[in-house]
């Protein structure tokens, strides 16, 4: 029997949706649309409260994902001093375990989020994520247990605990302005990877790497406390807490969820790459000692613009319009400039618009998958998503290490072009899913409905 199914698609954060009904053909089950109540709720958009939660959720991304970001000055170190008997693949293991536990753990925040909201986690997670740094102060030289356990497992539950709240809460409070919101929320990180890489710099030929690291502690334990007082929720939570709903997995029904899923794999899978071996790679090439010492720092200053503005733009034509843009540069960037790069000059040319660029993926991300999920869904959908993202990165830069056996041409050679093919992928897939949900597309199967419908129509008359 002929049926009808509705299609709803939203082309950017905040659009009015559009339906389609289609007679009598298959097409993949829909998002559910929002609820009336969602629909007509009052969003702030803006204003003192708001934007007091963003800073707090800044600060809590600058002590997390902002130290993510630092793990290359660690390698680096770990690589020369502390565990110089230990692979630079099973080293990078350490800090893709960070990232991992970061994105996977907020398969269970974001349930938790949903449930309680930020009540228990920015606490929990400020604790664990502090208590873990002083940790790491007291590794000992080729004890790779330590550093793997203290600053890979211990500080990667820590900071997951405060990534996903962080994010997700921004939803209770912007909705035509989500974007910017969550870019300014990332450009914390993006400064954290900006100071504190700095700061270690400085610190450890002055006090020793332990203090380094326990000042860096503290610097990090005034950030959460501003952001324990500051960060809060502001619609109803659901106050049932179940686990077997943490990954929503109906979001998959949605062919934009799904491409988006599988480009963000591709796309997280080298993204960590460039910042783990950038030094390394200058100090193959020779680059002087007190200009590559920084190129982390420069990667991560110039991705600041790129976690605020392509937000304030997508929040106008749609997060996908300006990720996949970004992504497509990023590959250019690292087969085009990163691949032939011979002196200090490209090298920093490449580190600088490298993270003038691929800052957008972090900050897109989340804010085109808002713009998909129903809101009562999304710190599960996110968690969903975040889950793809963590076995990415977790796989992805020990992949990274294992092609780099020895640093020499052949194997650099090797890793970037696995890192470029791999971006080329990931923006096609994120294209895709852009594709799936435009305008274009939506009149093309309305043409082929009513056709369909026509045909139907004949075939019955005949009959």
């Amino acid at each position: 029997m002929a049926h009808e199914d509705k299609r709803e698609y939203d082309d950017k954060s905040g659009a009015d949706t559009e339906t389609v009904t289609v007679t009598g053909s298959f097409v993949p089950d829909p998002q559910p649309p929002l609820p009336t109540s969602q629909e007509d709720e009052h969003v702030p958009d803006g204003g003192k409260e708001a934007y007091t939660v963003v800073l707090g959720a800044a600060l809590a991304l600058f002590a997390s994902a902002g130290m993510v970001n630092t793990y290359g000055a660690f390698q680096d170190y770990y690589e020369a001093t502390l565990l110089p008997s230990s692979s630079s693949a099973s080293i990078s293991l350490i800090g893709s375990l960070q990232i991992f536990f970061l994105y996977f753990i907020g398969t269970l925040t974001g349930r938790v989020f949903d449930a309680y909201g930020t009540k228990y986690l920015i606490p929990l997670g400020s604790v664990i994520t502090v208590f873990s740094l002083m940790m790491v102060s007291l590794c000992q030289k080729d004890q790779a247990y330590q550093v793997f356990l203290s600053h890979g497992v211990l500080f990667g539950i820590g900071i997951a605990l405060l990534f996903n709240p962080a994010v997700a809460v921004l939803g209770h409070w912007f909705r035509k302005r989500r974007a910017l919101a969550i870019g300014l929320t990332t450009g914390g990180s993006a400064s954290g990877g900006v100071i504190l890489p700095i700061i270690l710099e400085k610190l450890i030929p002055v006090v020793g790497f332990g203090w380094a690291v326990r000042m860096v502690a503290f610097v990090l334990l005034g950030c959460l406390v501003i952001s324990c007082l500051t960060i809060r929720t502001r619609l109803p939570l659901s106050g049932h807490l179940s686990f077997r709903t943490a990954i929503d997995f109906g979001g998959f029904r949605d062919p934009r969820y799904t491409l988006a899923s599988i480009g963000a794999f591709l796309l997280f899978y080298g993204f960590f790459i460039p910042y783990f071996y950038i030094q390394i790679y200058a100090n193959f090439r020779g680059v002087p000692s007190h200009i590559g010492k920084y190129l982390l720092a420069i990667m991560n200053a110039t991705n600041v613009p790129s976690r605020i503005l392509p937000g304030y733009i997508a929040d106008k034509t749609g997060p996908l319009k300006v990720f996949v843009p970004a992504a497509a540069i990023c590959s250019i960037l690292l087969l085009g400039l990163w691949l032939p790069s011979r002196n200090t000059a490209s090298i920093v040319a490449f580190a600088a618009l490298y993270g003038l660029f691929s800052g957008a993926f972090v900050s897109l991300l989340p804010t085109y998958i808002a713009s998909i999920s129903p809101r009562e869904k999304l710190g599960a959908r996110l968690g969903s998503v975040y889950m793809v993202v963590a076995v990415a990165s977790l796989v992805g830069t020990p992949t990274g290490g294992a092609l780099l056996k020895e640093t020499d041409e052949e194997h650099f050679r090797n890793l970037i072009i696995f890192c470029g093919v791999l971006s080329i992928a990931g923006t096609v897939m994120m294209a895709l899913a852009g594709l799936v949900g435009s305008d274009f597309l939506r009149r093309w199967r309305r043409r082929q409905a009513l056709h369909d419908a026509d045909d139907l129509s004949e075939t019955a008359g005949k009959v």
